[in-house]
């Protein structure tokens, strides 16, 4: 899905002048951010999306990518580059999300054998384990997507 189509969906609930009201934009401004921008006869604007892509693509930097997807109650995790997948063998990419899953049950039980409560830095290890896993797990997922186990 292209960012103005996002963007449009985003905002159909509410309707462009709802939204543009509560922004403080012009509805003209929202209804461009729908519109396709990707060529020179296009009447569409660089949206927001376009926008925090073309940092990204600048910076390399995940930081507001991470940020707003926690303003969205998530999490980002990067996929593993998909020329990494190609030459990692299946039963190492099990025993890899198992141990990862064996780090995190680590964790979680020094965290709470010491007291029975878990604070905030033992919650931040916890966060980090959790992460790697995911990232260990999408990994072998995209392997198997790609179909490197079906030969």
């Amino acid at each position: 899905m292209d960012s103005h189509e996002v963007i449009k969906k985003s905002v159909s609930d509410l309707g462009v002048k709802s939204v543009a009201s509560d922004m403080g934009l012009s509805t003209s401004l929202i209804y461009k951010w729908c519109q396709p921008s990707d060529s020179p006869d296009a009447s569409g604007a660089d949206n927001p999306l376009d926008r925090l892509a073309r940092l990204y693509e600048l910076t390399q930097d995940t930081g507001p990518v991470e940020w707003l997807c926690q303003k969205a109650n998530g999490y980002f995790v990067p996929n593993v580059p998909t020329e990494k997948t190609e030459a990692i063998p299946l039963l190492y990419m099990t025993r890899r999300i198992v141990r990862e899953f064996s780090d995190l049950l680590d964790v979680l039980t020094e965290s709470i054998e010491n007291d029975g409560l878990i604070d905030l830095n033992e919650a931040k290890k916890i966060r980090k384990e959790w992460e790697q896993m995911k990232s260990s797990a999408e990994n072998f997922v995209v392997t198997c997507e790609k179909g490197i186990y079906a030969k």
